[in-house]
């Protein structure tokens, strides 16, 4: 692997990019196996210091990105939670709103988001009668 991009690409980027990415899955896995503070921190200054040496603008976004979000991705990595399906409920909504151009009803649209976002609940119990047949 390491031959064939240094043979293949003279300006050494592709190699450059391909070691960021395996710092950073090094740095998550550190922190989703329970790692010491201390490793996960080092792995972090290890990932930015080589994206910084690098000197390539992707890389540098790369970066800045994961500085941004590092404080949410940790969490992530070590609890599991996300807000993913409080995220998903807000998109229902915000699309039920579009779709309707406007409601003169509040009671109208508060029926209409608890339809959509009660799908998925609504559809396993009508699978599963309650009453014994």
């Amino acid at each position: 692997m390491w031959n064939g991009c240094v043979d293949h690409d003279p300006s050494g980027q592709i190699l450059s990019a391909w070691i960021a990415k395996e710092e950073l899955r090094a740095l998550c896995a550190a922190a989703t196996g329970g790692g010491h503070p201390g490793e996960i921190r080092d792995r972090l200054w290890a990932f930015y210091r080589w994206c910084a040496d690098a000197e390539i603008p992707e890389l540098t976004t790369l970066a800045e990105t994961i500085e941004t979000w590092w404080p949410a991705v940790e969490v992530f990595l070590t609890t599991g939670l996300t807000n993913a399906r409080t995220e998903g409920t807000n998109r229902l909504i915000k699309q039920v709103k579009r779709a309707a151009c406007g409601f003169r009803n509040r009671d109208n649209y508060r029926r209409r988001v608890r339809l959509h976002c009660t799908r998925r609940t609504r559809r396993l119990s009508a699978r599963k009668p309650t009453v014994p047949a």
